[in-house]
């Protein structure tokens, strides 16, 4: 079910934007007096569709092949790769008879579009939401760095004074772009003293393989252990399907780990020490248990007025098998009215845009490894099996820059070599010729062929935690 969810909000994402792309290429072409063929969500390769229906000259549908979208431009080299019409004379209605500034107007109408929609998904979530931040002057007990913080040499109970000179005012910034991307320096307070730290160009790379919760985090209190989970808990669950493979093949054996509830952990436990090391807050309990993975250890609870000591198994995978609720960070909120929230999306919008572009040129420069590439797999599963609303338009509004971002690239196939072949022909005064274009259009596919299958091998690989 969680991964029906995902997949839907993708779906639903990604049709929304490619959707709105595609009719700014149509609304373009057709206020120039270009015939429009085929406006598609989705590619019925081969011919084959799920549903069409024909509206004056353009025939509407959805194809059964969920890569994209695409709008047929008469008298025009694409994704069509319709040579019989391009090697006909050229038509008054055609793309390939207008001008030069009207056809980059018409390449450009979808990158357009894919930014209005973005800095308009982004001006309405601040405007309805708003936002929420963690002050950073109301962290009295400092931060807790997980794995990727802990690597860059920062460590429990650190305050963070300022970022590049800086006064940090909401914690929540140094998960921003401006820190994550450009080698910042951290000054924070160790034991009352003022440190420097880098942020490492590699940073994003721990981040894609460790995710953002084990960045830096608020160091919270932990409260009393709220669930154990028990091993009826994490029996899977068989579907039909399973239970009719079980007819025939005899069921893998599965091993089920619940380390807290075999050594007699409950409910309402209070944990005190681990190892013999006092605890107070919730990252120093999962870091003492995560480093004996597969081990031993003696945990000190305190159950009413009774203190307790328990040896529980560590899991393979470094946990307990607990659900421990923590008091959480003060946070502030913050409310725009609807035209101030409009700065705050055309920021959010430009920010989102530039941030793609750093990202690339640091792939490109070798500075990011390609590893940070995500296929629609990796992308469904930031969208999470929850829906919200929120999380659900914010990260649209994000997708949505990142296509007009993609889509700009000089890239044959895409809108960026169309407009690059374009500029070459309002320099030279003539367009380049069918049998080029045509050539470039298939490098084109087999150059994002070649990406898609890198991408969705790189999420592969991940899931398998490769």
């Amino acid at each position: 079910m969680d991964g029906l969810i995902m997949a839907g909000q993708l779906l639903l994402g990604l049709s929304i934007l490619v959707i709105l792309h595609e009719l700014g290429h149509f609304l373009a072409a057709r206020a120039f007096g270009i015939k429009v063929e085929k406006f598609y969500l989705f590619f019925d390769a081969w011919g084959f569709k799920l549903f069409s229906f024909k509206v004056g000259d353009t025939e509407y549908g959805v194809g059964w092949l969920p890569l994209g979208g695409y709008v047929k431009i008469s008298g025009m080299i694409d994704e069509s790769m319709d040579t019989e019409q391009m090697a006909a004379p050229a038509q008054p209605w055609e793309f390939r008879s207008k001008p030069a500034w009207q056809r980059l107007i018409v390449m450009l109408g979808g990158i357009i579009v894919n930014v209005i929609v973005g800095i308009f998904i982004f001006w309405m979530v601040a405007f309805k939401y708003g936002n929420t931040f963690i002050p950073n002057d109301k962290l009295a007990n400092g931060i807790s760095p997980g794995i990727v913080g802990k690597q860059m040499g920062l460590q429990p109970g650190d305050k963070i004074l300022a970022v590049n000179g800086q006064k940090l005012i909401y914690l929540d910034e140094i998960l921003s772009s401006k820190v994550l991307l450009n080698n910042t320096k951290l000054t924070i307070s160790r034991d009352g003293k003022a440190i420097d730290l880098r942020v490492p160009e590699s940073v994003l790379d721990s981040i894609s393989k460790y995710k953002i919760r084990e960045f830096v985090g608020p160091r919270v209190i932990a409260k009393k252990v709220d669930s154990v989970v028990t091993p009826q808990d994490l029996q899977p669950k068989v579907s039909l399907l399973g239970k009719i493979k079980a007819l025939f093949f005899k069921p893998v054996a599965v091993k089920v780990e619940a380390p807290a509830f075999e050594a007699g952990m409950k409910k309402g436990d209070s944990i005190l020490a681990v190892n013999g090391k006092s605890v107070k807050f919730y990252g120093d309990i999962t870091a003492e248990v995560a480093k004996n993975k597969g081990k031993k250890i003696a945990i000190e609870v305190l159950r009413g007025s009774e203190i307790l000591t328990l040896i529980p198994k560590v899991s393979q995978n470094g946990t307990l098998s607990i659900i421990i609720p923590t008091i959480p960070p003060p946070v502030v909120n913050i409310e725009y009215g609807f035209f101030e929230s409009f700065s705050v999306g055309v920021d959010k919008g430009w920010s989102s845009f530039t941030d793609n572009a750093k990202g690339i040129w640091k792939m490109v420069t070798g500075k990011l490894s390609a590893r940070n590439i995500s296929s629609p797999i990796g992308i469904a599963q930031v969208y999470g099996s929850d829906f919200d609303w929120e999380k659900f338009w914010s990260l649209t509004g994000l997708i949505s820059m990142a296509l007009a971002f993609m889509n700009l690239l000089p890239i044959p196939a895409l809108d960026g070599g169309h407009v690059v072949f374009l500029i070459i022909e309002m320099i030279k005064g003539k367009p380049l010729s069918d049998k080029f274009m045509e050539r470039a259009q298939v490098a084109g596919f087999v150059i994002l062929l070649s990406l898609m299958v890198f991408a969705f091998g790189n999420d592969i690989l991940k899931g398998f935690g490769i």
